[in-house]
């Protein structure tokens, strides 16, 4: 059974991205998706401990929805994606998934981590 983690990193600032509200949400056997848990990041810009639910999680397809809105309209800046959906599989239950976001108002980028 795997585990989840994520940080956001702000690139236009140079540093970690705090209070960010991110969801975690599995996709169910229809398509439709279920919110599994929710947390805010740290001034780390992590979410921690780990991104767990009450136990690890199984093998198939998950999200993370970041609320970029309210965290660019905290810093009084202009933004474009007021909100960032990263959808990913997880077919090694055996491994732990690290799924970073890099942010800045008018894009982003992600990748696997470790």
């Amino acid at each position: 059974m795997s585990t989840i983690s994520t940080h956001i990193l702000d690139l236009s600032r140079g540093a970690p991205a705090g209070g960010v509200a991110v969801y975690l949400e599995a996709q169910n056997p229809n398509e439709s998706w279920t919110e599994l848990s929710h947390a805010w990041t740290d001034e780390d810009g992590r979410v921690k401990p780990f991104f767990l639910v009450e136990v690890p999680l199984p093998g198939g397809t998950y999200r993370l929805v970041f609320d970029t809105e309210h965290y660019f309209m905290g810093l009084g800046v202009d933004f474009f994606y007021p909100q960032v959906t990263v959808v990913f599989k997880i077919d090694d239950e055996a491994q732990h998934y690290h799924v970073p976001l890099l942010i800045s108002p008018y894009g982003y980028s992600t990748y696997r981590g470790s």
